[in-house]
């Protein structure tokens, strides 16, 4: 089983971050590599689904996932139901001073292809996410989202 945790403390208040962070179709604006797309009626919460596409290792990796966990201004958690490998990233949010402390916990169990290459996937798809976060920060400080 593979995890990583990612932090960062976004200079926003916690309801503004919580509200941009917890859309899953906003990833693409400061995530590299995805595309996501709602698939499921009525508002974000928990059981909304998502169809994801990632790029990891020159691959497409294609899925479903479903929001497990939603408690506004606090965190939410998102699963897969379907793709190459079983995958659950969990996000709290924390008010601290000056901001918000953001923080992502992915667990992943591959399997096949991936299971062979599981520490380089862990290694890249942790400098990825730390690069993501880097984006993050700077685009919300800067009020670009």
């Amino acid at each position: 089983m593979a995890k990583l945790e990612i932090s960062t403390v976004i200079n926003r208040p916690v309801e503004e971050v919580f509200a941009f962070l917890s859309n899953p179709e906003n990833d693409p604006k400061w995530r590299s590599g995805i595309e996501v797309k709602k698939t499921s009626e009525g508002p974000i919460g928990v059981g909304a689904t998502y169809r994801t596409v990632v790029t990891a290792l020159g691959r497409r990796i294609e899925g479903e996932n479903e929001v497990t966990e939603y408690e506004p201004n606090r965190g939410y958690a998102v699963k897969s139901k379907s793709g190459p490998f079983p995958v659950e990233n969990g996000v709290t949010f924390e008010r601290v001073e000056g901001g918000t402390r953001v923080t992502l916990t992915t667990v992943a169990e591959p399997g096949g292809f991936f299971k062979l290459a599981e520490p380089l996937l862990v290694s890249m798809v942790k400098r990825q996410f730390e690069a993501d976060f880097v984006n993050l920060k700077d685009l919300m400080e800067a009020h670009a989202l």
